[in-house]
């Protein structure tokens, strides 16, 4: 099937219903079939067991037990880097945030103030800063971990669509990422605020985080504001902060002049959680 088809057929399937199936489905437990669905899943995708904390497939009684499985120790060490890596993936894309404008691909880009559901404060933070778009394919570890250190000031829900989020329909939907429905997480830190965006796509059941829990669903028709900023939430670098119950994509926003990106940090570039992502960049006279 061409790519231009595929995404043409996204805009016509039932993507609320199949994702809402999916999710039930992932939750069940289905004994030796569930098993034997986890063991197709792994020989179809090369998931890596011996990473794993339980590597034994039949010990998770759930596919969503299996697909946020926790990586066994030692199995990410982390590099001495003011930024780590927070996921295993793929660089969609990274770079500068041309004013408030976020390139997604060839003739696509989108806004930071859509991207964190059309607030511009938040987004004014971002002016002219750097961001990475990262996207974790099927076979990858599903945890989402801190960048840096960071103190949790809100949590921000937006509805959306939920096409996905594989590179073909990032280079054929506009704006992809600020379409999907989304979590936006905001910390701040001592270079200023940052956020991370945690997108929802197709078959994605839920999003969610280590202070609240599941985010979603259900699936709310309008945004939603969690505020902690009265609170004293902190994680620690390379902590875990969230998971997707089924693959998506992670989208960071640091403000100007907070990090200069790895030079072997390059769109399409495989990346695993707890490698080095970035400096705090060298001030200059």
């Amino acid at each position: 099937m061409s790519e231009t088809l595929t995404v043409k057929l996204q805009y016509v399937l039932p993507k609320r219903a199949l994702t809402a199936l999916a999710g039930k489905l992932a939750g069940l437990k289905g004994g030796a079939l569930t098993t034997a669905v986890i063991r197709w899943f792994v020989k179809r995708y090369g998931v890596d067991m011996n990473e794993a904390a339980i590597s034994d497939i039949a010990a998770y009684p759930t596919f969503n037990e299996f697909f946020t499985r926790a990586l066994r120790e030692g199995a990410r060490p982390q590099a001495e880097s003011d930024f780590l890596c927070p996921v295993d993936g793929a660089i969609s894309q990274l770079g500068r945030i041309e004013q408030d404008r976020i390139f997604q691909a060839k003739g696509h880009d989108y806004t930071a103030r859509a991207l964190v559901g059309g607030d511009a404060a938040l987004a004014g933070h971002f002016t002219d800063g750097q961001f990475a778009t990262l996207y974790l394919s099927p076979r990858d570890y599903h945890r989402i971990h801190m960048p840096c250190a960071g103190k949790l000031l809100r949590m921000i829900y937006v509805p959306g669509e939920l096409f996905s989020v594989n590179p073909a329909t990032a280079r054929g939907v506009p704006g992809l990422f600020a379409r999907n429905e989304r979590v936006v997480c905001e910390f701040e830190a001592g270079f200023g605020r940052f956020v991370l965006v945690l997108v929802g796509a197709t078959i994605v059941g839920s999003m969610a985080t280590v202070w609240h829990g599941v985010v979603n669903p259900p699936r709310r028709p309008m945004i939603e504001v969690w505020r902690y900023d009265d609170q004293d939430i902190r994680l620690d670098k390379g902590a875990e902060m969230g998971r997707f119950l089924l693959g998506s994509t992670v989208v960071m926003l640091f403000p100007e002049n907070a990090i200069a990106f790895d030079a072997a940090w390059h769109p399409a570039g495989a990346v695993r959680m707890g490698e080095a992502m970035g400096q705090h960049p060298v001030a200059t006279d």
